[in-house]
């Protein structure tokens, strides 16, 4: 394990005795306050969030500066200011494409994304642990300092522990003129709170720090990247073969069915808006199905209605599930769902697949797996929806007229090529 840094062993540096603090406000300062930070300098520097106080995160000395002067508890981590996405790979490894894809929607901005520490990170950077937070802040002055530094800054907010973080280049001199070497003068930060932090060196990916950057919009980004399959079809034509492919590959399996007859028992929002608009239709806070159907099947703009709701909610809920299967380091997922595209479910789908098979092929499987008559099988069949509709919506189609093996080849082929 990395060492903790032993306060008796930092060193007592000239920062901590009266110095002039210079305060920098040109772009042509920045050379100057980029060699400071070469040489230990500690630069106090604007962000989108709040000010932070800098030194060379390479330098374990200017670190144990950089603590001394905050007066920050050693056993604390620092995170490292980088320049942008292509830097991750120099101080991080073991690194999932989760860190690629929130540096790639976020950065500059403000979240630090921690990941496994590479050995050029000083041990006191990361206070004795394995892991250390990246961040690209989102300020054009602190981001040309990066790149002119050629250095990444260990960067905690510019205050002493235990004070407000400061938002203007003044807080930040009433707390350390005299202490640091400069101030680069960006003006007001603009949010005025720290940046999210998340932790992407295990799963469950965790939210370690609730900042700037909401948990939600980190979730959606996962899920805007994930594999989303999206499988439709009548009974009959082989969607469980399909779906039993797709969950060998680790895909995370929802069916929408399920899920909406556990919403119609649980979804309390959704209940309550049934009995809006259908008043009668929920006693007791349970579904009278029967008093329902007696509204809906009778009149079309009724049942209309009712989809309208349903879909909502279904939308919200499968939302739901895919951020929760994302934070557990999910990258695919399947919907199961006969009404995939009037649902509107089909626009968060990659590829949308229609599992199809003749006629007879189907009455013929839904007799000898239910153990129904023919003429039952024939009104399932009729009821669904005919297979020229699924060649038309889908972008992908399975035909399953031939044996379980010659389908479970095809399923694997088109996955792969999806």
């Amino acid at each position: 394990p990395r060492a903790v840094p032993n306060s008796s062993k930092i060193p007592k540096t000239e920062a901590c005795k009266s110095m002039e603090t210079r305060v920098y406000t040109e772009e042509n300062d920045i050379p100057v306050a980029a060699a400071s930070l070469r040489l230990g300098g500690l630069v106090a520097v604007p962000t989108e969030t709040v000010y932070g106080l800098c030194a060379n995160g390479l330098d374990a000395e200017a670190v144990a500066h950089l603590y001394e002067v905050k007066g920050r508890p050693e056993v604390k981590p620092l995170s490292l200011m980088v320049a942008g996405p292509a830097e991750i790979e120099k101080y991080a490894e073991h690194i999932p494409p989760a860190a690629f894809i929130l540096a790639a929607r976020f950065w500059p901005g403000p979240l630090t994304i921690v990941l496994r520490a590479q050995d050029c990170v000083p041990e006191i950077v990361c206070a004795g642990g394995q892991t250390v937070g990246l961040r690209c802040p989102d300020h054009p002055l602190t981001l040309e300092l990066l790149e002119k530094s050629g250095v990444p800054f260990a960067a905690p907010s510019a205050n002493p522990s235990g004070e407000p973080s400061p938002k203007n280049a003044d807080s930040v001199l009433k707390y350390f003129d005299g202490k640091i070497d400069a101030v680069l003068d960006g003006g007001e930060c603009g949010i005025g709170c720290e940046s999210t932090l998340i932790d992407l060196s295990r799963t469950p990916y965790r939210i370690l720090r609730q900042g700037a950057l909401p948990a939600d919009e980190i979730a959606d980004a996962f899920v805007d990247s994930m594999k989303i399959i999206g499988i439709t079809g009548g009974t009959g034509c082989g969607k469980t073969t399909a779906l039993n492919e797709l969950e060998r590959r680790g895909a995370l399996l929802i069916d929408c069915d399920a899920v909406y007859h556990r919403m119609l028992e649980t979804d309390r929002p959704m209940l309550d808006e049934i009995e809006k608009y259908f008043p009668g239709a929920v006693i007791d806070g349970k579904l009278d199905r029967k008093a329902l159907g007696a509204v809906v099947f009778t009149d079309e703009e009724a049942l209309r209605d009712l989809n309208i709701i349903t879909h909502r909610h279904i939308n919200l809920e499968i939302r739901r599930i895919l951020r929760e299967h994302a934070m557990n380091g999910g990258t695919l997922a399947a919907i199961d769902a006969i009404e995939l595209f009037s649902s509107g479910l089909a626009k968060r789908c990659t590829a949308t697949i229609g599992v199809i098979a003749d006629r007879e092929v189907r009455i013929d499987r839904i007799m000898r797996r239910d153990g129904i008559s023919r003429e039952y099988a024939m009104m399932r069949v009729n009821a669904q929806r005919p297979n020229e509709y699924f060649i038309q919506k889908c972008s992908h189609v399975l035909e399953n007229n031939g044996s379980q093996e010659e389908f479970i080849e095809k399923c694997r082929k088109t996955f792969e090529e999806v």
